[in-house]
């Protein structure tokens, strides 16, 4: 007798079909119990794990033994004729066939159904923006930027300020939740309703008022509003001097905190950092405006006003804080050389911190030298939980931290910490893309694909959001969508390392010409992407060579590498848990 039909007769072809369902099944089921359960990633590779190895066993045992009326038997204590194997057989084809039923509900609930996770709720509310899932908390707010009304219309940095100046003063009352900046400032300059505002920030009350600014003369208007009806629960106008602002803004929050009935800290006024010039103050109103613009000539702006501020008033913390961040967006950006960049935003953001050490903003400085350019995760992460608790609803700091635990591989704390950044920060498109990153490095690639039509929804013309979104396509196997997305990206650099990507399955001329490009045009810039990108099409040495280059030249993607799918045919090369030692990250 052949041993294909001994194998059969034995039902061992049959115990291995079972063993594989069954095996998916528990999978799929652990899935989603560890992710309620909040367990570490590791534990779902330690049950893979465990299925392997049972597999072997499994077959051995139905190849040795026997089911028999009187229970288990060696197969040689067997009588031919006695044998009921054929019965077995019938008995495992019915439950194979049961399984794969489970099996096919279960994918078709993964594809259709929404996941009960918070990840989840979050993106499907982000996917309606303005049908929230949840009631917004009665002690929430939105701080809308002032409107200039000055008659020759040149203060939109100091309406600018003052918004952010309370939106950080209220953000510092544990009982309030703020929305930040970046989202509230998304409807700077449109004619909004009030409503539809507060549903898309999850808030129950709006801040919005006007300034009026002549010399050193200021009138400031403030109004809260409940959003839910429109009613004005409390309005003030103020006439005061330039040089009593910091006064106007106290009273403006303590009518807030008041209104909404919360407590505020006794502490809050006596440890702000204030000037001794109030001219400082003014030029970093005018750093920070021009620093969320972002383009190169407009945060070069932002280093002169900052530079100038410290000049004014050395001894204002805030002046440094925001000195620092330029510089580093500076370095992150690729304006000015990385390394000079980013020493001297450590320098900056070290002399904020001996100015002023419960300055949340100069936390959130120093960790950010350490995370994009020392790549020291654990001072990184001390310095972001420093800010946090200076300054609990910091989005900045959150999104930042996710960061962290994301490089480290920590999967769940980073998903939940993106979660509270979006929270805060709804309307900022760098949280949901960094969202969509994470969960596909846990192979969560519908919802990561959400996240990222999500960013792209806000802002459709930002760097690498077609690309990102190509990323989540491909990983699901829609090659053809991928494409097509990725070729709708206008950043050079991320349409060639996606079309490396899409292409090198089937289409290896194409993948070897956007490779090529890349490499001649962008070796300092994107030296992590071409790695991945030789990785991904098997390229196992010159991915490692590009690796080295990018550890080098202090890529921001080599941080990335843990949860870089693209990087998962190398894993078990000796030399990449070497690269992780290098990073000093786990294996």
């Amino acid at each position: 007798m052949s041993i294909v039909s001994e194998l059969k007769r034995r039902n061992v072809v049959r115990v291995a079909l079972l063993y594989g369902v069954v095996a998916w099944v528990i999978l799929q089921v652990a899935e989603v119990l560890f992710g309620v359960l909040a367990l570490p990633a590791w534990t779902s590779k330690f049950v893979f794990g465990l299925l392997v190895l049972g597999f072997p066993l499994a077959l051995i045992f139905s190849w040795v033994y026997e089911l028999t009326p009187e229970g288990l038997k060696r197969e040689h204590e067997v009588d031919r004729n006695a044998s009921i194997t054929r019965e077995t057989g019938r008995k495992i084809n019915y439950l194979i066939g049961a399984l794969a039923a489970i099996a096919i509900v279960m994918m078709i609930g993964q594809r259709f159904a929404p996941r009960t996770t918070p990840i989840a709720a979050a993106t499907q509310a982000s996917a309606r923006p303005t049908q929230p899932t949840v009631q917004a908390a009665a002690k929430s707010i939105a701080v809308l930027p002032f409107v200039d009304m000055s008659a020759a219309k040149d203060q939109e940095y100091f309406a600018d300020g003052l918004s952010e100046e309370l939106l950080n003063l209220l953000a510092k009352v544990p009982e309030l939740r703020v929305a930040a900046r970046t989202s509230a400032f998304k409807f700077k300059g449109e004619r909004v309703d009030l409503q539809d505002v507060a549903k898309q920030l999850n808030v129950a009350h709006v801040l919005e008022g006007s300034v009026r600014r002549s010399g050193n003369k200021v009138r400031i208007t403030a109004q809260l509003i409940k959003a839910s009806d429109g009613y004005h629960v409390w309005s003030q106008t103020y006439d005061r001097t330039f040089d009593d602002i910091f006064a106007v803004q106290d009273d403006i929050a303590g009518e807030v905190v008041k209104a909404l009935k919360v407590s505020l800290l006794g502490t809050t006024s006596a440890t702000r950092s204030r000037p001794v010039d109030p001219e400082a103050y003014n030029l970093v109103l005018q750093g920070r405006f021009f620093l969320q613009r972002r383009g190169k000539e407009d945060i070069a702006k932002a280093v002169d006003y900052f530079q100038r501020a410290t000049e004014r008033d050395p001894g204002y913390a805030p002046a440094w804080s925001g000195l620092s961040q330029a510089y580093a967006r500076q370095a992150d950006s690729g304006f000015v050389p990385t390394a000079g960049g980013f020493e001297r935003a450590r320098e900056a953001a070290e002399k904020a911190l001996a100015l002023d050490p419960r300055l949340a903003d100069a936390h959130v400085a120093m960790g950010e030298v350490q995370l994009s350019f020392d790549w020291d995760w654990t001072a990184a992460d001390a310095s972001l939980r420093r800010a946090l608790d200076l300054e609990p609803g910091n989005s900045e700091a959150l999104r930042r931290l996710s960061g962290v635990a994301a490089t480290a591989g920590r999967w769940n704390e980073a998903i939940d910490l993106a979660n509270k950044a979006i929270e805060r920060d709804p309307l900022r498109p760098n949280s949901w893309n960094n969202l969509g990153l994470t969960l596909l490095a846990v192979n969560r690639d519908t919802e990561a694909e959400t996240a990222f039509r999500k960013a792209m929804d806000i802002d459709p013309d930002g760097a690498a959001r077609h690309q990102s979104l190509a990323q989540a396509l491909l990983l699901q196997g829609k090659t053809e969508a991928a494409l097509q997305e990725v070729q709708l990206e206008k950043n050079d650099i991320w349409r060639l390392y996606g079309l490396a990507l899409t292409n090198a399955r089937g289409r290896r001329s194409e993948s070897d010409a956007a490779l090529k490009a890349l490499e001649a045009q962008y070796a300092g810039e994107a030296a992590y992407q071409i790695a991945s990108a030789h990785a991904y099409r098997g390229d196992a040495d010159l991915a490692f060579a590009w690796l080295d280059r990018a550890y080098d030249q202090r890529d921001p993607g080599a941080t990335e590498i843990k949860g870089d799918r693209f990087m998962r045919g190398i894993i078990g090369d000796p030399r990449y848990k070497a690269f992780l030692r290098k990073l000093k990250l786990p294996d």
